[in-house]
Order: C-alpha cells, then structure tokens, then sequence
C-alpha cells in the first residue's frame, strides 16, 4: 500500500482541545473586541478606541497595529477616514460570521433534549488531485460539530446543519466523492456510546472547560476598564469551543461540563455587559 493510500485510510489524527488557536494572540483577541464591542454597538471604531483596548489587554501598540493591518488586509474591516483620525466598520462577511458564531456560542449551554435520534453521515474520499482541500475540509466539518469516529466517514446529531455542510462539500469540489444518509444508529456494530468516544476527543475538550472555570471562577473585577478587560478575555476564551465542542445532545453526553461552564460565563457576560458597553461608549467617543 502507498504512503497516500496508507493517509487516506487511516483515523486521522485529531487535534485535541484548542491546538490550531493561538490562545490569547492579538489576532484572536481583536476578533473579540470587533464583536463584542463594535458589532454590538453599531459605531465604527476608531484607531485610537481599538488601540487602548488592546494594550489594556497586554499588547504593546505596535503588536496591537500589527493586528489592526492584518485585519484590515484579512476583510474584517474597513477603513474610513476623517481627516488624520481613521474610523473601522466592520466588513459584510465578518458580520455574518459574527451572526452565525454568536449563535453557535450561546447554543453551548443547550441541552439538545429534542434530538429525534437520528445523525447525518458523510462518506467522503479526498481524491488525490483535491488534497490541498483536506485540511479545509476538516476544519470546516469541525466547525459544524462533526466528528470522524473512522476514514472517510464523518458525522453529527446536528441534522439541522445539512445545508451547512453541503456548502462546504460544493465550495470544495468534493460533491462526487462524498455519500449522505440520514438516519438512527443499529445494533450492529459498534454502539452510540463509541462512536462518540471515537469521534470526538471530549476528553481534551473537558479538561479545556475545566481550566476556562478555574480561571474565571470568582473573578469580580471592578468597573471601568478592569470589567471592560476581564469581560473581553472571558469571552475570548469562551469563542474558543465551538471549534472543539460538538454540542452532543443530552442523551448521548450527560451532565456536560461544557454546558455548565458554559452558563457561567453566560451569566458574567450579561452581569457585566451595560458596564462594558457604556465604557466602550465613552472611550470611542473621547
């Protein structure tokens, strides 16, 4: 058998937890403060308002610039100019990432009690002329909770995704070497129980959760810009888990750390959000 062929039907190897973020990177962070902050308000940004936001989160200006460029060069946002001072909006395709991940965010403390049983499965097989579409192809059915118990074979409880995936299946060109089915799992074979096991390392994710608590577990910051920081750091860390937490229903993973930790900074958030906001408010309008 061929190196090639020797990949192809192998397990791949999973990338346990949050390994492909780069944890705290000004990049990520910036991310958080665009929808955090400027997303929800509404008001452009400006330089400035980014710039004291991000150095009080440890970033030295020119680190935090840096950011701001590659955001900017990425199409996140866009530059408006008012004489020397510049203002940022943000870009059509970053608000509609902003829109589907706040939904993905809120929905990690959901029980999913109304799963009806049934999964979507894909079968796919990467061809050879499309391999530079493999790594793509995994993160963005990591991204829409699937697992990959085995090669080739792909799937998650989260049938309302279907559109979702079949978006990805198209962009890649990947159409005409993947099969779907709809459907609850037999008794042949391995059980529900391993096929969870195997197609997510949730042991990993668990042991994420448990150091994202323990972080934020009595943090009581105080107003102003200490409650502006801390609210930011939280909710990065918290955007983190969609990436690695497949959101299991109720019936296949009972009492999910995920999902109580998840109501917890939930629950920070909109303690200290009308704070956040207001002090927002007054540092971009200085």
């Amino acid at each position: 058998m061929t190196t090639a062929a020797k990949a192809e039907t192998a397990p791949r190897e999973r990338r346990g937890g949050h390994a492909e973020l780069a944890r705290g990177s000004s990049r990520s962070l910036l991310l958080t403060v665009l929808g955090e902050l400027v997303w929800h308000s509404g008001v452009p940004a400006r330089t400035s308002s980014l710039l004291y936001v991000m150095n009080g989160l440890g970033f030295e200006e020119s680190a935090a610039r840096q950011a701001i460029i590659r955001g900017a060069d990425s199409g996140w946002i866009e530059p408006h100019r008012h004489g020397r001072e510049v203002s940022w909006t943000l870009s059509p395709s970053l608000v509609k990432t902003f829109e589907e991940g706040s939904l993905r965010v809120e929905s990690l403390g959901d029980p999913f009690e109304n799963w009806d049983g049934r999964w979507l499965v894909l079968l796919i097989t990467v061809p050879q002329a499309l391999r530079a579409n493999r790594k793509r192809l995994y993160s963005d059915l990591e991204w829409a909770g699937f697992g990959n118990p085995s090669a080739g074979v792909w799937l998650s409880p989260h049938t309302e995704r279907r559109e979702q995936v079949s978006a990805v299946i198209q962009r890649l060109g990947l159409t005409d070497d993947t099969m779907s089915f709809l459907g609850e799992a037999d008794r042949v074979g391995i059980s529900e129980q391993d096929i969870v096991r195997r197609g997510w390392d949730l042991d990993a994710v668990a042991l994420d959760y448990e150091a994202a608590f323990e972080a934020f577990r009595d943090v009581q910051p105080s107003d102003g810009d200490e409650r502006l920081f801390t609210h930011i750091r939280l909710l990065s860390e918290l955007q983190r888990f969609p990436f690695s937490d497949p959101q299991l229903p109720e019936a296949l993973l009972p009492d999910w750390i995920g999902r109580r930790v998840t109501r917890h900074f939930q629950a920070l958030r909109a303690a200290w959000a009308p704070d956040v906001a207001a002090r927002w408010a007054a540092l971009n309008a200085a």
